[in-house]
């Protein structure tokens, strides 16, 4: 029950600022671990509560004709791979050096995470959507799917600034697709891990309802001063995060 208390609300919390800016990740995953799941069940079953809460707000962006679904298409087979190899790759660390490798990737995120202009400055004209656009978002979606299913917190993040600043691809348009993309690279890597037994379903699915709950919230409420609501949360469970991990490795 303790569990469920720890996690619960925080996962509600993660979705909500998911949608948003992405990054819900940073407060999803850590909340299982304060919780005392070993590390590879805290990403396996994270990706449970994930995929269903990133389910609903990839539908509300859809919806809302966010999503172009040719170029979502390609990425999402992109991404659907590289999950599944990320993931795979993930299983095959022991949990200590696991911790260890998590004290490297964790200042890196927070500095991407403080790093990043707020929404509203990153709203640029759309060029045409041509190959070098399918390329690029592909790409991404690939490499970004592969961090995704080794690890995941700031995934949201990275592809919204890739999809944005690299792609060219209106705020509108890169959260929908970040949204198509990370949906397929959740369910790819809990496919994984629920093979390799690393799921703890029935957690995972309560969660999953507050995740949900949160998603709906947080999509309707993409605005930018929702984006500046999110970025303080995300980095003072970062912060909260990195000490613990650092203080059980050494």
């Amino acid at each position: 029950m303790i569990q469920y208390i720890i996690v619960c609300p925080l996962v509600f919390l993660a979705g909500f600022v998911d949608a948003i800016a992405g990054g819900g990740g940073l407060i999803s995953l850590p909340a299982f671990i304060f919780a005392g799941i070993p590390v590879h069940l805290a990403i396996g079953t994270n990706k449970m509560s994930a995929s269903m809460g990133t389910a609903i707000s990839t539908y509300r962006y859809a919806k809302n004709g966010y999503i172009k679904l040719k170029i979502a298409a390609c990425s999402v087979v992109c991404a659907l791979i590289g999950s599944a190899l990320g993931a795979t790759i993930s299983l095959k660390i022991d949990d200590h050096y696991f911790k260890i490798l998590m004290i490297v990737i964790l200042p890196v995120i927070a500095f991407y995470v403080l790093r990043k202009r707020d929404f509203e400055e990153n709203k640029c004209e759309e060029t045409s959507i041509n190959y070098k656009t399918y390329i690029i978002c592909m790409l991404s979606a690939f490499f970004i799917g592969i961090y995704d299913g080794f690890y995941g917190p700031g995934t949201g993040t990275f592809l919204i600034l890739l999809l944005t600043g690299v792609a060219n691809l209106r705020l509108n348009t890169a959260a929908g697709t970040t949204k198509a993309i990370n949906l397929s690279s959740n369910i790819a890597g809990l496919i994984t891990f629920i093979i390799n037994g690393k799921v703890y379903l029935i957690l995972g699915l309560v969660a999953g309802l507050f995740s949900i709950a949160g998603n709906y919230m947080g999509s309707g409420y993409f605005t930018k001063s929702g984006a500046k609501i999110a970025r303080p949360v995300i980095i003072i469970v970062l912060t909260v995060f990195f000490i613990k991990i650092l203080f059980e490795v050494l």
